[in-house]
C-alpha cells in the first residue's frame, strides 16, 4: 500500500511540475505572425526624391513576411532610456550599398571627439570614390577576378584614410545641386558595364581602367578636392587627418568570433565585402567577444559593428532587433549556434553600424545603434528615435558577426592568450 501511495503522490508531483513548466514556457514564448511590408522610407523618401515625381498612387505590392509577433509587447525603444556616447546625428545612406562607409566614418567622428573634443562631420562619399578606384585597380590586376560592387568592410576606412587622408562633410558631399540622398544604382551599373567589357576584351591597361572609372565617379558624385581649406589654410586630406582630426589609423583593430578559423589570431573575414581578403581580424571565442563589447561601451568608447539584419526578430516597426524564442532560446546561443548559421549562410554579413550606447534592462544588456539604412527611419521624422535601432545583447550575440573598436579594449585581453 505504501509502494502504491508514494507511486500516485510522485506521479501528481510530477504533473503538477510539469504543468508550471510547460505554463511558464507557454507564456514566455515569443510567436510569429505574418506582415505585411508597407511602403516606408525608402520608398516614400528616397525612391521619391530620386525619380523627382509626386507619389504615386496605386496600391503598393503586399509582400509577406514571418516576423516576430510584436503586438502587446513593450521594449525598450526610447533613445532617452539609454546611455550614449557623443556621435552625429543619423544621416541617409540613400540608394547605395555604403553601411560600411557611414557607420565607420561616424565611429571615427565619436573617436575624434573622445580623445579632442572636436565635433566634426567628415565626408562618407571621399572614402567611397577611393575604395571603388582601389577595386579597379585589384580587378585589373587579378584580370576580373575580384569582386567589384558596393558593399565593403569596416576596416575599408582605415585603409582609405591611410592612404589618401579624409575632408570635412562640406568639403565633397557627393551630391548634385538640389539632390536630397545619393543614388549610386546608374553609376554602379555603367562602371560594372565598362570592366565587364574590359574583362571580355582582354584590355589590362590598369591606369586606363581606373582613369575610366574616375570619369565615370567624377560624372556622377564629382571629383574629390586634392585640398581642404582649414583656418583660412590649404592642407592636404592627409594633413587633416594628422594635424586636425590628430587621428592615429593604427590605433583600430577588427575582432571576429568564428570557430572556422583558429582562435586568438589574426585571420580572414571570409565574406564577399571583403573583397581583397584582409586577414587582420582577431578571432576570439563568443563570451570574449560579448565581453569586449560591453567592457567597451561601458567605459566610453563606441564601435563600428556589421552583421546580420533579416531575421524574424528584426523589427523596423518597433525598431528592435531580438532572437525570438522559435529561433533558439537565448540561452543555447554558443559558438556553435553561432558557427552553424555562417556556415549554412542564414546569417550574412547584410549591413554596418555605430554601436553608440547602451541600458541594462534586469540584468540584459540592450544597445543603441546609429544606423544609416531605411529600416530606422519608417517613423516620424522628427522624433528622437529616427535613425535608430534598439540592439538585445541576444541578437549582437547570435547575428553580429564583426567590431572595430580602439585597440585599448583589445590589446590586454590578446596579450593574456598569446
Amino acid at each position: 500500500m505504501n509502494k502504491i501511495f508514494f507511486l500516485i503522490a510522485f506521479c501528481l508531483l510530477h504533473f503538477l511540475t510539469y504543468s508550471q513548466e510547460v505554463n511558464y514556457n507557454n507564456t514566455n514564448r515569443d510567436k510569429g505572425i505574418f506582415i505585411e511590408q508597407k511602403p516606408g522610407y525608402y520608398q516614400n523618401s528616397i525612391l521619391k526624391d530620386i525619380r523627382n515625381v509626386a507619389e504615386k498612387k496605386e496600391p503598393p505590392k503586399v509582400n509577406k513576411r514571418f516576423k516576430l509577433n510584436v503586438e502587446s509587447r513593450e521594449f525598450p525603444n526610447k533613445k532617452s532610456l539609454y546611455k550614449s556616447y557623443w556621435h552625429n546625428a543619423p544621416v541617409s545612406q540613400g540608394n547605395t550599398g555604403t553601411c560600411w562607409c557611414y557607420s565607420t566614418t561616424s565611429f571615427f567622428e565619436s573617436e575624434i571627439y573622445r580623445q579632442t573634443g572636436q565635433k566634426v562631420k567628415l565626408s562618407e562619399m571621399y572614402t567611397v570614390y577611393w575604395e571603388y578606384v582601389a577595386k579597379a585597380r585589384r580587378f585589373v590586376r587579378e584580370r576580373g577576378n575580384s569582386l567589384f560592387d558596393e558593399g565593403s568592410e569596416a576596416n575599408a576606412v582605415v585603409r582609405i584614410w591611410k592612404e589618401h587622408g579624409i575632408v570635412p562633410y562640406e568639403a565633397y558631399t557627393g551630391l548634385k545641386e538640389g539632390q536630397l540622398h545619393h543614388n549610386h544604382e546608374p553609376m554602379v551599373k555603367e562602371m560594372k558595364t565598362y570592366l565587364k567589357y574590359v574583362k571580355e576584351a582582354n584590355l589590362w591597361d590598369e591606369e586606363q581602367v581606373v582613369s575610366t572609372i574616375k570619369s565615370i565617379l567624377n560624372y556622377y558624385i564629382g571629383e574629390p578636392p586634392s585640398k581642404v581649406k582649414i583656418d583660412n589654410k590649404l592642407i592636404t586630406p592627409q594633413e587633416y587627418l594628422k594635424n586636425i582630426l590628430k587621428l592615429n589609423m593604427d590605433d583600430y583593430i577588427d575582432v571576429m568570433s568564428l570557430m572556422q578559423q583558429p582562435y586568438w589570431e589574426k585571420v580572414i573575414y571570409d565574406v564577399p565585402d571583403n573583397w581583397w581578403k584582409n586577414t587582420d581580424y582577431y578571432n576570439v571565442p563568443l563570451n570574449v567577444f560579448m565581453q569586449i563589447i560591453k567592457n567597451s561601451i561601458r567605459k566610453g568608447y563606441t564601435l563600428a559593428i556589421g552583421g546580420d539584419v533579416s531575421e524574424a526578430g528584426f523589427e523596423t516597426s518597433l525598431q528592435i532587433a531580438i532572437i525570438p524564442t522559435f529561433d533558439i532560446p537565448t540561452e543555447y546561443i554558443d559558438d556553435d549556434a553561432r558557427q552553424f548559421r555562417f556556415s549554412n549562410n542564414t546569417t550574412t554579413d547584410d549591413h554596418g553600424m555605430h554601436l553608440v550606447g547602451y541600458t541594462e534592462i534586469n540584468g540584459v544588456d540592450w544597445y543603441l545603434i546609429k544606423d544609416s539604412s531605411s529600416g530606422s527611419r519608417n517613423n516620424d521624422e522628427n522624433a528622437p528615435e529616427f535613425g535608430y535601432y534598439f540592439f538585445r545583447e541576444d541578437y549582437v550575440k547570435l547575428k553580429m558577426m564583426t567590431i572595430l573598436v580602439h585597440k585599448d579594449m583589445v590589446q590586454d585581453i590578446i596579450k593574456q592568450h598569446k
